[in-house]
């Protein structure tokens, strides 16, 4: 057999004929990267990282220092602040808690005791210190166990300032306030208690809080804000509020303490009230009076947890408070110079009721629960 030979060109045409095209494969070569130019631009980004590290260094380091030394700062200013709190001098107030007072809803809930129907009779000094006798409850005991009965009375005996004995006058108003103090402190500690529980919680429940609500109106928090709010809602040393119930009605003598229950001598320009004697004509403010005396240590209390005159005095007590020491009253009652006309001899002259009458003695005392026998005697 003869085997004939194509030639390619022939092949090409008649595969070109048919609609099929035979091209060669072209092969891209790549240049060749020298190595040492390679070598040159790893050293050249390397040295760029480097000069980009030291130029930023500086800037790095004081950032670091400027942030120890604000820490350092704050740290000292809480220091310092405790300290101020414990000489009594005046705090740095922070602009970020404190701040305004909404006056609606302040008093609502004092007021409500007078519009609930009552009985109440004024018991003589010799009735009070005879259920006084046969219920046991006398400060000798207190200062031993301290323990309180749990003896409510409403209003003062008119013969208050008829008692010569000076000791026996004190021990007759102590006995007839402090249960009336230690319950208020209750209430408030429990809404304290039951603040922290929720502020613990991811989620709160809607009756919570309709309950933070109810609080932010009677403490008067504006914006809503828990800060200012776990700061006003606290406790008044127990021994502050009797020295100044003392010093505001002469120990349970005065006109506004016998005709209008008013322990704490507050002020009010609108309203009922009892006008001062010897007042001028002008004069615009009257001293609130209350149908009961419970009334008056509620008002009392929201009063120091509220007004701006007292800023000072419920940051001291939270500075206290955050540093796990006593809310001491001799040490607040530093920041109450604005409570009276008088300033700092007020001051002074409730450290003295305090120290002179043994009354911190009572800061710690508790209050017995009540029962149907105390109840059937009142």
């Amino acid at each position: 057999m003869i085997k004939k030979k194509f030639d390619l060109d022939e092949v090409k045409k008649i595969l070109k004929k048919k609609g099929l095209i035979i091209s060669k494969k072209k092969t891209i070569k790549l240049p060749i990267v020298n190595k040492d130019l390679k070598s040159i631009y790893q050293t050249l980004l390397v040295s760029f990282a480097v000069i980009i590290f030291f130029f930023m260094l500086p800037t790095f380091v004081n950032f670091q220092k400027n942030s120890i030394l604000a820490s350092k700062e704050t740290e000292n200013k809480s220091k310092s602040n405790l300290e101020k709190v414990l000489k009594g001098q005046p705090l740095d107030n922070s602009p970020k808690v404190e701040e305004g007072l909404n006056v609606k809803s302040l008093f609502e809930d004092v007021f409500k005791f007078d519009e609930l129907p009552t009985d109440t009779v004024r018991l003589n000094a010799s009735t009070i210190e005879q259920l006084f006798k046969d219920t046991n409850y006398n400060l000798e005991d207190v200062r031993k166990t301290k323990l309180v009965k749990p003896i409510s009375l409403s209003l003062l005996p008119e013969e208050m300032k008829m008692i010569e004995s000076s000791k026996k006058k004190k021990n007759l108003f102590i006995k007839i306030i402090l249960p009336l103090i230690l319950e208020e402190n209750n209430r408030i500690r429990a809404d304290r208690r039951k603040l922290f529980n929720i502020l613990n919680k991811n989620k709160n429940s809607e009756i919570e809080r309709r309950w933070l609500n109810l609080k932010f109106k009677q403490y008067g928090v504006l914006n809503k804000d828990l800060s200012t709010l776990k700061i006003r809602m606290d406790e008044i040393p127990v021994s502050l509020a009797i020295a100044q119930a003392a010093k505001e009605t002469g120990w349970g003598t005065s006109r506004f303490a016998l005709e209008g229950n008013a322990l704490f001598g507050q002020w009010t320009y609108s309203g009922d009230g009892i006008k001062p004697a010897g007042a001028d004509n002008d004069t615009t403010h009257k001293v609130m009076k209350f149908k009961i005396l419970k009334s008056s240590v509620r008002a009392y209390q929201r009063n120091l947890n509220t007004h701006s005159s007292y800023k000072d005095f419920r940051l001291a007590r939270a500075e206290l408070r955050d540093n796990k020491m006593k809310v001491d009253s001799l040490i607040l009652a530093n920041y109450l110079d604005k409570y009276a006309e008088t300033g700092k001899e007020y001051v002074k002259i409730l450290k003295k009721i305090i120290k002179q009458n043994n009354l911190t003695e009572f800061d710690d005392v508790k209050l017995l629960p009540s029962n149907k026998k105390l109840k059937s005697l009142i």
